[in-house]
């Protein structure tokens, strides 16, 4: 669209938590519209985390968004071209973005690992997260390297 902005959509908060983050998180977790079927895998991994961690005193939503903090990268380089050379040009995230990069970037990871069932791996995915361990959270500290390595190249930023 060149001129109008889209419509920002509303989207409701999910029925157990109340909280429109789960709902995006199972809207990038979800499959072919399978709504009910994220929901499930969703509710199943945070009860599966609240048993992998139960001397913490978080409760098992508290844990997840903790380790979504934990994987939100701050920075991101985005290819500048400049006089017939592109440069890596590390660029602040918009909060939405940052928001939507750390949901599929754990949701991803989650499904690399090995596991029996999705719950299975999105729970230890989410627990090294919180740990600050696991892919999700390496791919953020490969992008912040990334940035800082080209920070020379700041003031191309557009």
């Amino acid at each position: 669209m060149r001129k109008a902005k889209p419509k920002k959509r509303v989207i409701l908060p999910d029925p157990v938590f109340h909280d429109v983050r789960v709902t995006k998180f199972v809207n990038h977790l979800m499959y072919d519209g399978k709504k009910n079927t994220a929901y499930t895998i969703f509710y199943t991994a945070l009860e599966t985390v609240k048993a992998k961690l139960p001397n913490e005193e978080k409760s098992a939503l508290e844990i997840w968004k903790k380790a979504l903090e934990n994987v939100t990268p701050q920075v991101e380089v985005k290819s500048r071209r400049v006089g017939g050379a592109t440069f890596q040009v590390p660029t602040e995230i918009r909060a939405d973005r940052k928001e939507s990069i750390s949901m599929k970037n754990l949701i991803i990871f989650a499904r690399k690992r090995g596991g029996k069932t999705m719950a299975d791996k999105l729970a230890a995915e989410i627990v090294d997260a919180f740990n600050d361990q696991g892919g999700a959270f390496k791919r953020k500290e490969d992008m912040h390297r990334m940035a800082e390595a080209n920070r020379a190249f700041a003031h191309f930023r557009f």
